[in-house]
């Protein structure tokens, strides 16, 4: 049997399919939103300075109570939050001298992260006082992984070395009566980044002239010339007034 012609020049189907030539195709493919907590906070110097955490406990003392003593193990550093600290230190004989007078937004016992081993002074709270005491293990963590609080320690530092050098210039050249003077306007802070506080923790003449090297007396004589003067007012509390900067600049 013969096949017809158009069936013989027929081409052989194929099983196979056709497809037209393809086109990309783009798929919006819907990630989960980031879980809260998958990126690190902001780290925040002034927020770990204010509160407890890892490494890091608040104290509350007392006026005239002892945070710790010359000679104690030197294990942590400290931050005033509120209130005030005075460090003294006891020679062999048993004189004692006063190395500063701290407020609020000062460190302390710093001296551990330099390789002191125990307390070089007796640190003593002159008001109602709030520290935070911070682990020595903690504080050199924060200050290898957290810029802004090492900015913020390294800049007081610096300023607290600055500050000893012009103590041992006002010692050595100024009369006790500019050093009275320079030492009420540096507790009250003046000079300082925020606004100077006016009002000076109770500090006690005896303490005044252990901190300028004078006697009681002459401490007493001074304040009560500055009172006279209007430069400051002393009723139980000191309260300075910008005015006493004319007795430091004074030739």
């Amino acid at each position: 049997m013969r096949m017809t012609s158009a069936a013989a020049h027929a081409e052989p189907k194929s099983n196979s399919v056709k497809s037209s030539p393809t086109r990309p195709i783009t798929a919006k493919i819907r990630r989960p939103p980031p879980k809260g907590n998958s990126r690190s906070p902001v780290f925040d110097a002034q927020s770990f300075l204010d509160s407890a955490g890892l490494g890091r406990k608040v104290a509350k003392f007392q006026e005239k109570e002892t945070i710790f003593s010359q000679g104690d193990a030197a294990k942590n550093v400290m931050y005033i939050q509120e209130g005030g600290v005075k460090l003294t230190i006891v020679n062999e004989t048993g004189k004692e001298a006063v190395v500063a007078i701290l407020g609020s937004g000062d460190f302390f016992g710093e001296g551990c992260l330099a390789g002191q081993s125990i307390r070089m002074a007796t640190a003593t709270t002159i008001a109602l006082t709030t520290v935070l005491v911070i682990e020595k293990h903690e504080v050199i963590r924060v200050l290898h992984e957290e810029h802004e609080f090492s900015d913020r320690f390294i800049a007081y530092t610096l300023a607290r070395n600055a500050r000893v050098e012009e103590d041992l210039i006002d010692q050595l050249f100024n009369s006790s009566e500019k050093r009275l003077a320079r030492t009420l306007l540096l507790l009250a802070r003046y000079g300082a980044q925020d606004q100077p506080q006016k009002v000076i923790p109770n500090v006690s003449q005896e303490t005044l002239a252990e901190m300028i090297g004078t006697t009681r007396s002459r401490v007493n004589f001074f304040m009560n010339k500055f009172r006279k003067l209007g430069f400051i007012q002393y009723d139980g509390e000191i309260h300075v007034n910008k005015s006493l900067l004319s007795v430091v600049l004074h030739e």
